[in-house]
């Protein structure tokens, strides 16, 4: 690959983690409406997640025709990633999370959450060989004190919740590790479904085990219609968060993908009224964080990674 595509596709992959980025904001702020609407948050997340599935079957199959690729995965390695990927993000971070929520404190979990590009960048320092400047760093870390920031602070211990919600944290950075690895591969379209097919499985098999499977059937038109609306949201933050993953560097996707915090923050300013004022300097120092790291990624070209193996 030359150099002029290597940043053409780069550069590309910048734009696409910043248009996830958007939705991933505007859908942060929808799910919070979405999961009071069902009450059950493992229900209506598993619910939301076979939606999406749906939508980015539903495209593929349409698109087939179109230049839209699918591509088959070669060997069980591949095969096994793609499962690996369905449940290690797809499935099983979402009931350590939802589970870890109900017994933490909302500020640790909020920040929490947030760590995942620290740890994503330090595994894609070991795992994919990626090159960090220090420049890098300092932009993590405005990223991180403006997580910390607008969360209200970080308590010094850490209960059975917190490390519930971290466990789920870091098993999110391996998944897009994992991603990665495969995308040297596979669409970034495979990956997708793969992500959200294998993922929504096996939620719906540990409802089922629960004994909770019987409350899908009975949501009503108003939760449905907010299922539907933010499953379709899912669907298109999980066709352009691939499709960033696979052009550009895990560590400068993962730090551009936290500015989704400044939508949130938009929009329940204008929706709920809910006063900047008290989270502009914050917000700020965020903003500063994915500008630096996105103008470093923007004017560097990395080496290529490995293709999967």
């Amino acid at each position: 690959m030359t150099t002029n595509l290597m940043t053409t596709t780069r550069r590309r992959g910048l734009l696409l983690a910043l248009l996830t980025a958007v939705i991933s904001g505007v859908a942060i702020f929808l799910n919070a409406y979405g999961v009071r609407a069902v009450g059950n948050a493992t229900v209506y997340t598993t619910a939301k997640n076979v939606v999406a599935a749906l939508v980015l079957i539903a495209v593929t199959t349409a698109g087939r025709g179109r230049g839209l690729a699918v591509t088959r995965p070669r060997g069980p390695v591949q095969w096994w990633g793609l499962v690996a990927v369905g449940v290690i993000g797809g499935s099983v971070p979402f009931v350590l999370f939802f589970e870890g929520l109900a017994r933490a404190s909302s500020t640790q979990a909020a920040f929490l959450n947030k760590t995942l590009v620290l740890w994503v960048a330090l595994l894609a320092v070991v795992v994919l060989k990626e090159r960090l400047l220090p420049w890098h760093w300092v932009a993590i870390g405005l990223l991180l004190v403006g997580q910390a920031g607008l969360s209200g602070g970080v308590g010094p211990t850490l209960g059975s919740g917190e490390l519930l919600i971290l466990a789920a944290t870091l098993l999110w950075a391996i998944e897009v590790v994992i991603a990665k690895r495969l995308l040297g591969g596979l669409s970034s379209w495979t990956v997708g479904l793969a992500r959200m097919g294998f993922g929504s499985a096996a939620l719906v098999g540990w409802l089922l085990v629960t004994g909770s499977g019987g409350a899908l059937l009975t949501l009503d038109a108003a939760q449905w219609g907010w299922v539907l609306l933010t499953g379709l949201v899912l669907a298109g933050y999980v066709a352009t968060w691939f499709a960033a993953l696979a052009r550009a560097q895990a560590v400068d996707v993962t730090a551009v993908l936290v500015l989704a915090a400044l939508i949130t923050a938009g929009l329940n300013a204008v929706v709920n009224g809910t006063p900047l004022a008290p989270q502009l300097g914050w917000l700020l120092v965020l903003l500063a964080g994915g500008t630096l790291i996105g103008a470093l990624a923007w004017r560097r070209a990395p080496r290529e990674q490995p293709a999967a193996t």
